[in-house]
């Protein structure tokens, strides 16, 4: 058995859902010659080092897998018809895999380690989000004069009528 690694970059405007599809897409090639997915590394989105059909990000992902190599000529076909896929390499990352169970034990290993960092990234991108919000309200609360203290707005307020109230007395 041998490694490969198919690195494929996706237009940068493919939801996720989308992704999921192709990644769906190439996992049944994969099974249907007998080849073995170990993992997927989602690069997430990068800027292109030039650009390919007028897109200057994409949405680069790698798959590693166990094969013979039969199944590399239909995956590249597969990429090659797919409108969405930018630009795809194969590469021959391990000639001989000695260990095939520890090879997958290391993919199951790091598909939990890379679910875990999703995980605690979706975290802070909602403690972010909810930072950002309430940055916000406070800013729209300044600039409408409204500083969250009600209290001292009353004083002030009383305290500019009993001015208005003496002003008023005086004159008379």
């Amino acid at each position: 058995m041998r490694e490969y690694e198919f690195t494929f970059v996706i237009q940068p405007e493919i939801s996720d859902e989308g992704v999921q599809a192709i990644s769906q897409r190439f996992e049944g090639i994969l099974a249907h010659h007998q080849s073995e997915k170990l993992f997927y590394e989602d690069w997430g989105r990068r800027r292109l080092a030039y650009e390919v059909r007028n897109f200057q990000k994409g949405h680069y992902q790698v798959l590693h897998f166990l094969s013979d190599g039969k199944v590399i000529p239909e995956l590249e076909r597969s990429a090659r018809l797919d409108d969405s896929i930018l630009r795809f390499l194969t590469v021959l990352a391990n000639s001989d895999v000695v260990d095939v169970d520890a090879r997958r034990t290391e993919g199951v290993a790091f598909e939990e380690d890379r679910r875990k960092r999703a995980a605690e990234k979706a975290v802070r991108d909602a403690e972010e989000a909810a930072r950002a919000a309430e940055e916000a309200a406070q800013v729209s609360d300044v600039s409408r004069g409204d500083d969250g203290d009600d209290e001292d707005d009353d004083r002030d307020r009383d305290r500019e009528r009993d001015r208005d109230r003496e002003e008023d007395e005086d004159r008379e």
